[in-house]
């Protein structure tokens, strides 16, 4: 596993990274070739950073070369400054980027404080702005598209390791299915593409029936065929805005779990078949999923009626469990 942490200056890069070292037996890789300068002071300089021969490469191919043969171990590095060494990066199964920022004023004051440690005179506030503008959005080096790139991105505004490293412990950088997705993620995440396609004015849902790790059929929620799509006013109830539970007779929206049964039909089925649904099924829907044999129901998200779904799917033999993948995206970590 190789994590690629990125980010503005003074943001805690190598605060996360020391945490991963000491916590979760990573060890710190460096690209000497491609340290920058920030104005009078070293980047690396300034972030404390001694980067030791023996695990210091001097472009980022050689650096892959000797992760792929040492791809059992855990390796982190700091040094993804451009698009190019992130275009390398990203096509090894084993990468994944994560960023770290933080307000400015919060990494000013941290700069102020590393650049007293090495007698070096601290900027002020506005040439601070300048520099990390510079590191941030300068057209060719820029650090803003690779921030956008980021599997998880971490938004680090405490002042305290033992915090932080706390929140670090929580989120479980160093999961493994962050870098190849468990059936459960795989089949979840075609679910949620799946919904992508729903027409229906109230809620986007998506569902995919699988027997033995394939799928059978996949199906969203929407108007039948041949009517006038639901957000092109082809179904009364939903475009009234209608609260949930609320005039399901005169709906005439068929949910993704229906579509989904309804391809794939019951001779396709049969017991041992799971059904992921990225919504926990309604009342109606979990007869129906009860009756056609299906053994499990993985979702993600719950439904205002999902304790008598469970009622339902207990008492005809239905597995019921809500699935909650690795958080990704944006992440605050905990305060001061």
């Amino acid at each position: 596993m190789l994590i690629g942490l990125c980010g503005g200056i003074c943001a805690g890069k190598n605060s996360v990274a020391d945490y991963l070292v000491d916590n979760h037996d990573f060890s710190r890789l460096y690209l000497s070739e491609e340290a920058q300068p920030l104005g009078n002071l070293h980047i690396d300089r300034v972030n404390g950073v001694a980067a030791f021969a023996e695990r210091s490469f001097s472009n980022v191919d050689t650096l892959l070369e000797f992760v792929t043969k040492h791809w059992k171990q855990r390796w982190v590095t700091t040094n993804v400054w451009n698009e190019n060494v992130l275009e390398s990066l990203v096509r090894r199964p084993s990468f994944i980027l994560v960023s770290v920022d933080a307000p400015v004023s919060l990494r000013w004051q941290r700069f102020r404080e590393r650049c007293e440690r090495y007698d070096e005179t601290p900027p002020t506030l506005e040439e601070f702005v300048v520099r990390s503008d510079h590191h941030l959005y300068h057209q060719q080096n820029g650090l803003a598209c690779l921030i956008d790139c980021a599997e998880v991105r971490l938004i680090n505004q405490t002042s305290s390791l033992r915090i932080l490293h706390s929140a670090l412990a929580q989120l479980d950088l160093a999961n493994e299915e962050r870098l190849r997705p468990n059936w459960d993620q795989y089949f979840m995440q075609l679910a949620s593409l799946a919904a992508q396609r729903s027409n229906c004015m109230k809620r986007r849902v998506g569902c995919v029936l699988v027997r033995e790790k394939r799928v059978i059929s996949t199906g969203y929620n929407g108007t039948p065929r041949n009517l006038r799509n639901c957000n092109e006013g082809g179904c009364p109830r939903c475009n009234a805005g209608q609260k949930a539970g609320v005039g399901l007779s005169t709906c005439l929206c068929i949910h993704a779990e229906e579509n989904a049964l309804l391809e794939a039909g019951r001779e396709r089925i049969r017991e041992g078949s799971t059904l992921y649904c990225d919504t926990c099924p309604c009342l109606t829907c979990s007869v129906k999923i009860t009756q056609v044999g299906i053994s499990e129901v993985v979702y993600s998200k719950s439904y205002s009626i999902d304790e008598a779904t469970a009622e339902i799917f207990k008492e005809g033999g239905v597995k019921l469990r809500q699935f909650s993948p690795p958080r990704k995206g944006l992440v605050h970590l905990a305060g001061k």
